[in-house]
């Protein structure tokens, strides 16, 4: 027989797999306690009771960070990807005339928007209101 199923198949009820799975998850739990995380508690627990969720248990909201964390270092790494696509595209455009200036990497509001796209998040650009033309672009002169 070439094929091995998963143990957990054909156990019973209450099976040693559960109960491992159960001694991980506890171990888990346990290891918050001493974790630093990257995003403070105190922020965690800011964002967490404006959305009408308190839980004295600081396991949970270091669970929060470390979730929060995770999504945020996957945006990024996503935004980083299209923003190489993009500075790609554009050294070929260019006919392959790659200066030192263009090696850098220059992450975009439109390249966090498209990530974010990904994750259903619709990013766009506030609009910009100004009295006049000049409102927002010279400083007023104030009188002696």
């Amino acid at each position: 027989m070439a094929e091995q199923s998963a143990p957990s198949s054909s156990a019973a009820p209450g099976e040693p797999a559960q109960l491992h799975n159960d001694a991980a998850l506890m171990d888990f739990l346990y290891s918050l306690n001493d974790y630093t995380p990257t995003i403070p508690d105190e922020l965690v627990e800011h964002y967490l009771s404006r959305s009408g969720f308190q839980c004295p248990d600081t396991r949970v909201t270091r669970l929060v960070s470390i979730a929060t964390q995770k999504f945020v270092g996957e945006i990024a790494s996503d935004a980083l990807q299209y923003c190489k696509i993009r500075q790609s595209q554009i050294a070929k455009d260019k006919k392959g005339h790659v200066q030192a200036k263009e090696k850098r990497l220059v992450l975009t509001t439109e390249d966090l928007s498209l990530a974010l796209r990904e994750y259903g998040v619709n990013l766009q650009r506030q609009e910009y209101f100004a009295d006049s033309i000049i409102a927002g672009t010279a400083k007023e002169k104030s009188g002696d």
